[in-house]
């Protein structure tokens, strides 16, 4: 049976953990007899109690814990749960990855798989597609989102996805398999939060297929604050813009060897 992997970066997330492995039973019972599923926890760093409270949480669930002993950023966590991929995914699996914080809809996790059934190699949660929006979310928060969004595709030339910041993404196995050949068992870069535009950068550099379903963003599920700093990822983000020649010699190499 193919086996689904989910990867959940969490930082201080110990007031989101109940109703996170809540939804997380919820989804393995709902895949069952189509999937194996294995949940990859990485903890970046936490100071508070939130392996405590996986701990607590865990019961029968198929789980493996990562840990940073201290933050790094998202970036680092997912590049972590890759790097540990790397040697146990197959041909046939799956990978999502999500936010820890509960604003990653679980129940859409379905939609998403049924989408990837055309094809694609990768599916996006979009709150910006028809259908799709923001709950609960300040104006300013959803003001430098959609502006971010926007510089982010003119500056590095990303056209035709409508979001390429958010964490919550299913990928087939071939396209997470052919990224690590490329560049690396980590895929990854850059630490912080721009990294997820990082994988668009690549994904769409090599040429893979992605699709976008609706999702309503609702921040009013998370407890406590976000992590993200706004300045400090803008500057990844312009980072980006210089690493760009060296992914696209990667390719070249890889496709000469």
């Amino acid at each position: 049976m193919s086996r689904l992997y989910i990867i959940i970066p969490v930082y201080n997330e110990e007031e989101n953990i109940f109703t996170l492995f809540r939804d997380c039973r919820a989804l393995a019972d709902e895949v069952v007899g189509r999937f194996d599923v294995s949940f990859i926890l990485v903890d970046d760093g936490s100071s508070d109690n939130t392996l405590e409270f996986v701990k607590k949480e865990v019961n029968e669930l198929p789980l493996e814990v990562l840990s940073h002993e201290t933050n790094q950023g998202p970036g680092a966590a997912f590049a972590t749960a890759f790097s540990w991929l790397s040697d146990k995914i197959g041909s046939d699996d799956w990978v999502i990855t999500m936010e820890g914080d509960n604003t990653s809809r679980c129940d859409l996790i379905q939609v998403m798989l049924n989408r990837s059934n055309e094809g694609f190699d990768v599916v996006l949660a979009s709150p910006y597609m028809y259908g799709g929006g923001f709950t609960e979310t300040t104006f300013l928060r959803r003001l430098l989102s959609s502006g971010a969004n926007l510089l982010v595709k003119d500056l590095l030339g990303i056209q035709g996805i409508l979001t390429v910041s958010s964490f919550f993404r299913l990928y087939r196995s071939s396209a997470i398999i052919r990224m690590q050949r490329i560049f690396s068992p980590r895929i990854l870069e850059r630490p912080g939060f721009e990294s997820m535009v990082e994988l668009i950068m690549k994904m769409t550099m090599l040429k893979l297929s992605i699709s976008e379903v609706a999702m309503q963003l609702d921040s009013s599920l998370r407890q406590g604050k976000s992590k993200m700093r706004i300045v400090r990822t803008i500057r990844g983000y312009l980072t980006l813009w210089f690493r760009k020649s060296s992914w696209e010699k990667m390719i070249v190499r890889a496709s000469e060897q």
